[in-house]
């Protein structure tokens, strides 16, 4: 998918937050959660995201999806990683 159709798709699922962001070779944070939902595509280098104890790594074109309020752990230390991420809050209904 390129990056167009990506965030087309990302504001027809209602994403309203759209960024690029860009980690740095070396980058790694423990453990920790997001208060919102967040779906990306990886754009150049990769990232492993462990979730529950299994580690996935997403390379150049591949797309992951992360639910709200999800433990997760991620690690770019290798070659660094820039992706377009969108990200929904979640409601407080």
């Amino acid at each position: 998918m390129n990056i167009q159709d990506f965030e087309a798709q990302l504001k027809a699922d209602n994403f309203d937050e759209i960024a690029t962001l860009e980690k740095p070779i070396g980058y790694a944070m423990g453990e920790h959660t997001h208060p919102f939902e967040a779906r990306a595509l990886i754009t150049k280098g990769d990232i492993t995201l462990t979730v529950n104890g299994v580690s996935t790594t997403y390379g150049v074109g591949d797309i992951f999806r992360l639910p709200a309020q999800t433990p997760h752990h991620e690690n770019a230390a290798s070659h660094g990683v820039t992706y377009l991420v969108g990200r929904k809050q979640q409601s407080n209904a």
